[in-house]
């Protein structure tokens, strides 16, 4: 074909394609779709592949945390997601004899009926080479003035060593807990009669708490975040029972301060690089999180690249396939049309589903991309090819092969040149309807388990949370995007391919 008939080829496509609705906007999700999965490294980060396997780079993240938008829907605000870094921070720098003091102050504002699940600070660096010499840590929370409430400075941390790059985990802390009740106690909230206030410290105040059956069973059952975070009175300056501030607390809303001191020898140097503090919030993002903390719109954007990838590459390869297949088939006719179709029917008989389960197990029960697209082109051909025969049958009996095969072309120059090219507009539109087919059966077996945890598959993200129980505890979050996700894809190339069937298929066009 010269240049200028294929130029006249396009230009009348784009002007019958350009008048199928369905089709442009097939044509403009699926651009969409793409600048999504090239872009993806760009808009989030290359190692997103990486981290989503393990667990330490989500820590600073809510688990099981509903999308923030949630909040527009319930009566109750729940914190959203808040994260400083060292710039977001006032540094104080003290030098004190051997010792060098840090000094980070930042605020945040709680303006939530529901506070933060956690404070979280990591990414602390230093170069000290014996226990002796790792940076010491103190927090301590300074709340907005509450009437009736002697002292607003809660110690959280009093002292605590932290390596490098390891995370503190305030709310998990028996430390802070301790601190808690001891700021309550000091504030009239908490009683212990008969025992002298000189003899209860931070230290040994939970041993107190034990004598009390009640209290201790509260105390075991407390929120630590939203204890600390609550109101010690009411209205009128009088303190809370015991009871309503631990079991039921109401938020203090307002201007928090967290300051948080770290020490280390003069010797020692502090890399402040890394260095986060998160407020985890009760919600998270878009999409919310899994179990895991892995943000889940991180794991739909990444899942197109994948899905895309399966999708076109078993689509174009089983329909190129399934298209020499058949035309040889019909052209070479009498017995070797007779065995390749018998063997097309036995390969169409295999209960797909299975095979795949059965072949992903005998290579080690996780297969990799390579392998998963191979699986599916093995039995992904056959309607092609059933469907390439009949019409490569009509297309050997007209004149210009005939008379091609008169003036002694070879078998495949017409079986390439005058054959083929016209299957093309049934090969695109085949193609187009591929795809759908072929990203259902990767996410049937990532669902299953059965592809590897290399990749990022909104099927292996169904797998999670039906491991989770997200159906049962109402996570619906972690369920309905991927499911989405699946079927839009899927949608996005049913309207492609019924448009350039109905373009490319002249039976098809209407008048």
């Amino acid at each position: 074909m010269r240049w200028v008939d294929f130029k006249d080829s396009v230009k009348r496509f784009w002007e019958d394609f350009k008048h199928q609705k369905a089709g442009i906007t097939g044509l403009i999700l699926l651009i969409l779709l793409v600048a999504l999965a090239i872009g993806a490294p760009y808009m989030t980060s290359p190692d997103v592949p990486v981290k989503w396997q393990t667990g330490v780079a989500w820590i600073t993240n809510p688990k099981n945390a509903p999308p923030s938008w949630e909040n527009y829907f319930t009566s109750q605000t729940r914190a959203v997601q808040a994260e400083y870094t060292i710039t977001n921070m006032h540094v104080q720098t003290i030098k004190n004899g051997t010792y060098t003091i840090y000094k980070l102050s930042l605020t945040y504002n709680m303006k939530y009926d529901v506070p933060p699940a956690d404070i979280v600070i990591m990414g602390l660096h230093s170069n000290a080479t014996n226990p002796k010499q790792v940076p010491q840590v103190k927090m301590t929370l300074v709340r907005p003035p509450e009437k009736g409430v002697k002292d607003n400075r809660l110690d959280l941390i009093s002292q605590i060593t932290l390596p490098n790059n390891n995370a503190i985990q305030v709310a998990h802390l028996d430390q802070t807990r301790n601190h808690i009740l001891y700021w309550l106690y000091l504030n009239g909230v908490l009683k212990i009669p008969n025992v002298p206030p000189s003899m209860i410290t931070p230290d040994n105040i939970n041993m107190f708490v034990m004598t009390n059956t009640t209290l201790y069973q509260m105390v075991a059952a407390m929120d630590s975040m939203r204890v600390m975070f609550g109101r010690l009175t009411d209205s009128n300056g009088n303190p809370l029972p015991i009871e309503k501030v631990i079991s039921t607390p109401q938020s203090l809303k307002g201007t928090y301060g967290l300051v948080i001191t770290i020490t280390v020898p003069s010797n020692v140097k502090v890399d402040f690089t890394n260095f986060k503090v998160a407020f985890v919030g009760r919600t998270y993002g878009l999409l919310g999180t899994d179990q895991y903390g892995r943000p889940i719109a991180l794991g739909i954007l990444w899942g197109t690249r994948v899905a895309l990838a399966i999708g076109l590459a078993v689509a174009i390869t089983s329909v190129l396939i399934g298209i020499l297949i058949g035309v040889t088939s019909a052209y070479l006719g009498g017995w070797a049309d007779e065995a390749i179709q018998r063997f097309t029917e036995f390969m169409m008989t295999l209960p797909v589903l299975p095979m795949l389960i059965l072949l992903s197990l005998y290579f080690g029960g996780r297969v990799n991309l390579t392998q998963l697209v191979f699986f599916l082109v093995i039995f992904g051909w056959m309607g092609t090819s059933k469907v390439a025969r009949s019409m490569a049958l009509q297309i050997k009996e007209q004149t210009y092969v005939e008379a091609a095969r008169a003036l002694g072309a070879s078998t495949g120059r017409v079986v390439f040149k005058h054959i083929v090219p016209q299957l093309l507009p049934y090969a695109f539109a085949s193609i187009a309807l591929s795809v759908p087919g072929a990203i259902l059966s990767e996410a049937g077996l990532s669902f299953l388990g059965l592809t590897s945890q290399n990749l990022i598959t909104w099927g292996q993200m169904l797998n999670t949370a039906h491991q989770n129980g997200a159906t049962i505890n109402g996570y619906w979050w972690q369920v309905i995007p991927p499911g989405l996700a699946i079927s839009f894809v899927g949608l996005v190339f049913v309207l492609l391919g019924v448009s350039l069937d109905t373009v490319l298929n002249p039976r098809l066009k209407r008048a």
